[in-house]
């Protein structure tokens, strides 16, 4: 197989969704089974990304596959010379990877939808939205350029605010959508800014050439500061489509879109982006712009944990774990654990894909009840979607066996190794109350939703085990949360199979002077001046040293967590509604989700809004009132210029014409003909004059 091969199966895998959107679009109205041509389209894409993936593992593991071409170009007018702006596709084991985990998700998730939204009036078009997702989100992960990038990145937006607003005659629906765009854009400007330095600093888009300038000393505007100032500003991007702090606001409300929906946002498109673009640009990141990062990601691993404790909508209570855990995985990238980063992006596509597909599948059989107060008892009625939710939660929790083990056993050691070389203990002591968080609310969860018994009979004795269609992507997710398919060793996150021999290092340029070496910010005289940070001993005997100390904490607070959700809502060893009324104001704070909303609403919603009304105001009184006014102005004298040429003007004109015709009148009289007359005339004339001027 040649490299070009795979070249052309990847444009063949970004392209097919966008067929699918177009075909199923047009047709939709006219052929009702139409969507069976975009569930194929996207089975089609799925088996290509496997034969992808497997090509890449086997034949090319440590070769990176590009290729490019000529988008446009222009002569620069700063140099004068001319300047080509490529586009292009780049194929590494991270893109196959997760090229194979986005065709996996958005596969399963249109097969549930099949059954889930069977009805919908608007059921055509809703695979259309779910193929245009798809496209985009397969764009950004198969590009070269960080402009590409930005042009899909765009497109995932537009594709979440179709799908989030799909049923825009509920108002809520409707305003969520409006709330994720409006929020992504906030971050999208900042992400937009640092691409403008990096254009104008290298005059390319291209990853690899950026990295190689950098690595040759060449900085924006020959300065380190704006090194971190760009990456912070391109991580701004990340911001709003992970929905990380302060920007996280938009993903509960999300949940107003259908359900698989949901999974397919959470899961592997519109937050894995953000993820994505860390992990794409790490190589450019300072040890600043790191740190920031990693504190921006503990801070967003945590608030939404709290959150989750006290929610009750069973989807509010996903969406904000959702949070929490890409918290997890920027912090991850913010520590330098790369490999750890993008392995639990993968760990946790599967077991939260089949924790909101699950969910789906409660919802279906509630009648769309959401209120897991208004479940229980559900186990006995839906034996599979319950098992496949412990899975998955166990798996979430980090239970050893399941994937999230692997992953978050190997973040919490590189959070730990971090601590140990720099002090910041703040990191792995925030990730073990959130793994600890983590393991309560999902057993909550799933002991007021399954166990007990059921608080509303009539629901629940309609209610029954979902379709094949709805299981099945349940059951193959929930397998796909186990140990096995990551390492042969369920307890040795370190030296994972997939972590040593698919997950590549990044490729981080350090100048001569080691201006870049990560650990320089933190003054620790043991890490090699001319090595990065992940690349150091120093760095790889602190993981090993924290390897298993962190397993060790990180199963206990999982386990202690569970053990405390059992206590508290199964053996009721622990009166929940003691523990509220007595912590009733930290309740509340909880409840009402830090009041992020509420604050933002008083600050920015307000402030916007107030000064909208300003410059209404102004427009209305100022602006509109000096056009009024130049138009009053403007008419009246109009009205003068008009009436003093029709009085002043063609008056003179008319009383010359009204003259000369009396005057004509006059002369006519005397014009006779006759030659004796003008004789005479000129006879008096004479005289007349020897008479005056005699």
């Amino acid at each position: 197989m040649h490299e070009s091969t795979l070249i052309n199966l990847s444009l063949f895998i970004l392209f097919l969704p966008l067929l699918g959107f177009i075909v199923t679009l047009l047709l939709g109205k006219k052929v009702k089974s139409v969507y069976i041509f975009e569930n194929l389209i996207i089975i089609i894409s799925f088996f290509s990304s496997v034969y992808l993936l497997f090509s890449k593992l086997t034949n090319f593991r440590t070769t990176k596959i590009t290729s490019e071409i000529e988008w446009f170009s222009f002569n620069n007018f700063i140099t004068g010379s001319k300047l080509s702006i490529n586009i292009g596709l780049m194929i590494d084991n991270i893109t196959a990877i997760m090229l194979f985990v986005v065709a996996l998700i958005s596969m399963l998730v249109h097969l549930y939808s099949i059954e889930y939204m069977k009805g919908d009036e608007r059921y055509n078009r809703y695979f259309a939205y779910l193929g245009i997702f798809t496209f985009s989100m397969n764009g950004i992960v198969l590009t070269n350029n960080i402009l590409m990038m930005y042009i899909f990145w765009e497109l995932v937006g537009l594709s979440s605010y179709l799908l989030i607003g799909f049923w825009f005659e509920k108002k809520s629906a409707a305003d969520a959508s409006k709330k994720a765009f409006i929020v992504n854009r906030i971050g999208d400007i900042g992400m937009f800014a640092g691409i403008l330095i990096l254009f104008f600093t290298y005059q390319t888009f291209s990853f690899d050439k950026i990295f190689g300038s950098i690595s040759s000393g060449q900085l924006p505007f020959n300065s380190d500061f704006w090194l971190t100032v760009t990456g912070i500003l391109l991580f701004c991007g990340a911001i709003g489509k992970s929905a990380q702090f302060p920007l996280h606001v938009w993903l509960p409300d999300a949940m107003e879109g259908p359900t698989p929906v949901s999974a397919l946002i959470h899961a592997a498109t519109m937050v894995a982006a953000g993820v994505y673009l860390v992990v794409r640009i790490f190589g450019l990141l300072t040890a600043d712009a790191m740190l920031f990062i990693g504190v921006i990601g503990m801070i967003s691993a945590f608030i939404p944990a709290t959150i989750a404790l006290t929610q009750n909508d069973i989807k509010k209570v996903l969406a904000y774990s959702t949070i929490s855990q890409l918290g997890y995985m920027i912090m991850a990238l913010g520590v330098g654990a790369y490999q750890f980063a993008f392995f639990h992006l993968v760990t946790h596509a599967f077991f939260k894909a089949a924790l909101f597909l699950g969910s789906g599948s409660v919802i279906h059989a509630m009648h769309h009840e959401q209120d897991i107060r208004n479940m229980g008892g559900l186990k006995k009625k839906m034996p599979l979607t319950y098992w496949t939710f412990v899975i998955s939660s166990l798996a979430i929790s980090g239970i050893p066996l399941t994937s999230g083990f692997l992953s978050k056993d190997g973040i919490i050691a590189s959070s730990l190794a971090f601590a140990n070389l720099t002090g910041h203990y703040l990191f792995p002591i925030f990730s073990l109350i959130v793994a600890l968080l983590t393991a309560f609310y999902m057993f909550r969860l799933i002991i007021l939703t399954f166990h007990g018994e059921p608080r509303d009979h009539h629901k629940f004795e309609h209610a029954h085990e979902s379709p094949f269609l709805m299981v099945m992507p349940l059951v193959l997710l929930a397998v796909l949360s186990i140990f096995i398919w990551y390492t042969p060793n369920p307890l040795n996150s370190e030296q994972g199979w997939v972590l040593s021999k698919w997950i590549e290092k990044p490729v981080i340029h350090t100048p001569e002077n080691s201006r870049f070496d990560f650990m320089k910010s933190f003054h620790n005289e043991n890490v090699l001046s001319n090595k990065s940070y992940i690349d150091s001993e120093v760095y790889k005997e602190a993981m090993h040293s924290a390897h298993y100390p962190a397993m060790g904490l990180s199963l206990f607070v999982a386990v202690l967590g569970i053990f405390l959700a059992f206590a508290v809502y199964q053996w009721k060893k622990i009166n929940a509604d003691l523990i509220t009324q007595k912590l009733k104001p930290l309740y509340n704070f909880s409840y009402n989700k830090w009041y992020f909303d509420e604050i933002y609403h008083k600050t920015f919603v307000a402030l916007t809004i107030g000064l909208s009304k300003v410059l209404a105001w102004f427009d209305a009184k100022i602006i509109d009132g000096i056009v009024n006014g130049s138009a009053f102005i403007t008419k009246h004298f109009s009205f003068f210029i008009g009436n003093f040429d029709k009085y002043v003007v063609d008056g003179i004109v008319n009383f010359t014409a009204y003259f000369n015709g009396f005057a004509g009148l006059f002369v006519r009289r005397i014009q006779t003909g006759k030659v004796q007359s003008y004789l005479a005339l000129v006879i008096f004339s004479i005289v007349i004059l020897l008479f005056i001027f005699k």
